[in-house]
């Protein structure tokens, strides 16, 4: 059995690696820090030196990097599909290349390996793919419009293919995780603080894996009410509460 994480040298793909080391024979570790990927690797040694594992620095921005991962690593029993940042501040004053950047590896980096796993899977008819999403994925973001659009991105795609391969009678299933805030570097990267505190990766990995079973993974009960509210209000109204909470987060 065979799992490939993208983002896995630190944070939640991390975690990932940690829990899957004792349940898979092959790990693929995919980052853009080969140090860091070696620390992983040597870390999930110490916890099962019997698995194989192989390290892949790239960086998934670029769409030719994405197709010789897949080409490089075909087989895959389980991929987590979980690479990712975020930016905040107005649309209008954030760096055009970060959010290109962000939009590379939230989504199209995302959606090429979900493509080309998913028809290799569908075609021997067994597989798992895990998509991180959010629950940013199920609202408008202002202060992180273009975040909260990647992630509405990777759970509307995921909840359209879920049906195709219901359709199909696939036995191929679909998953995806949709966290709050979460303790990584996300909000070095994103350059803002949360002003409350974020769920330990480690608590969300085990959470995401022990209900793989799920479409819907969603390990918080403040977030389960949260998607419900979603569903309930309009878009303007959940989008001005929003902008209330994340003005909160600036150098908070």
């Amino acid at each position: 059995m065979k799992t490939l994480i993208t983002g896995a040298s630190s944070g939640l793909g991390k975690e990932f690696a940690k829990i899957l080391v004792n349940k898979y024979d092959e790990l693929v570790l995919v980052g853009r820090n080969k140090e860091k990927l070696e620390e992983t690797k040597n870390e999930l040694l110490k916890i099962n030196d019997k698995t194989n594992i192989k390290i892949v620095s790239t960086d998934l921005c670029n769409k030719e990097s994405c197709i010789e991962l897949y080409n490089d690593n075909k087989g895959v029993d389980l991929l987590v599909n979980n690479a990712g940042f975020g930016d905040y501040g107005y649309f209008d004053e954030t760096d055009l290349n970060k959010d290109i950047s962000m939009i590379e590896t939230n989504v199209l980096a995302l959606h090429i390996l979900l493509k080309l796993y998913l028809k290799e899977m569908v075609e021997r008819n067994s597989g798992h793919i895990l998509n991180t999403a959010s629950v940013a994925g199920f609202f408008p973001g202002p202060l992180m419009s273009t975040y909260y659009a990647t992630k509405n991105y990777v759970v509307s795609l995921s909840e359209g293919i879920r049906e195709e391969l219901r359709r199909k009678k696939s036995k191929v299933k679909i998953s995806i995780l949709c966290p709050g805030p979460v303790k990584t570097n996300f909000e070095v990267s994103a350059n803002v603080k949360f002003n409350f505190n974020g769920v330990n990766s480690t608590y969300i990995a085990n959470y995401a894996i022990k209900h793989l079973n799920r479409f819907y993974i969603v390990p918080q009960t403040k977030i389960k009410l949260a998607r419900i509210g979603s569903k309930l209000f309009r878009k303007k109204t959940t989008a001005k509460i929003l902008y209330k909470i994340q003005a909160k987060r600036k150098g908070a």
